[in-house]
């Protein structure tokens, strides 16, 4: 299904490359961290599908708001997710927790679950390489949002050494 999901998610971008290889990236970290952490197969299709749907509404912030703002996405992207996967196998709660996590990826303190902390961690993975960030944004970053060992492990090794 993550292929048909992925194909959805490419076409809704369209020319926008750069968007769709970050939602790319953010798949391959949180894919990895969700099997590395163990989740189950439902938890592990929640993390994979959030994670490539995660910004999917940035466009729509963009067009409303003139902004890309992590508020606006998180306003935008729900109901746009939603459409994008009503044609999914997906149980009514599995659709409603990805939604959710779309919906509230830049609201750090309502991580309610090892599902959504793995987009986190995926997506500053990710922000971290394409913001450039300082090591001691890193490290902040870091100490502030980094729960479980794998995720802590990657940065430490990626950015840190």
């Amino acid at each position: 299904m993550i292929d048909s999901v992925i194909e959805k998610m490419i076409g809704y971008f369209g020319t926008d490359v750069r968007r769709i290889n970050h939602a790319l990236k953010v798949y391959g970290f949180a894919s990895c961290l969700a099997r590395r952490e163990g989740l189950s197969a439902t938890d592990t299709q929640i993390v994979d599908v959030a994670a490539v749907l995660h910004d999917i509404g940035i466009h729509e912030a963009e067009r409303k708001y003139h902004s890309t703002s992590g508020k606006y996405q998180e306003m935008e992207g729900p109901a746009i997710a939603r459409d994008l996967l009503k044609d999914t196998e997906l149980d009514p709660a599995t659709l409603d927790r990805i939604c959710f996590i779309i919906g509230h990826h830049h609201s750090y303190q309502k991580i309610d679950g090892l599902d959504f902390q793995l987009i986190v961690e995926a997506d500053f993975l990710v922000n971290i390489y394409e913001d450039e960030l300082p090591k001691h944004s890193i490290e902040s970053i870091l100490f502030n949002y980094f729960k479980t060992n794998t995720g802590i492990a990657m940065l430490e090794n990626m950015y840190i050494g």
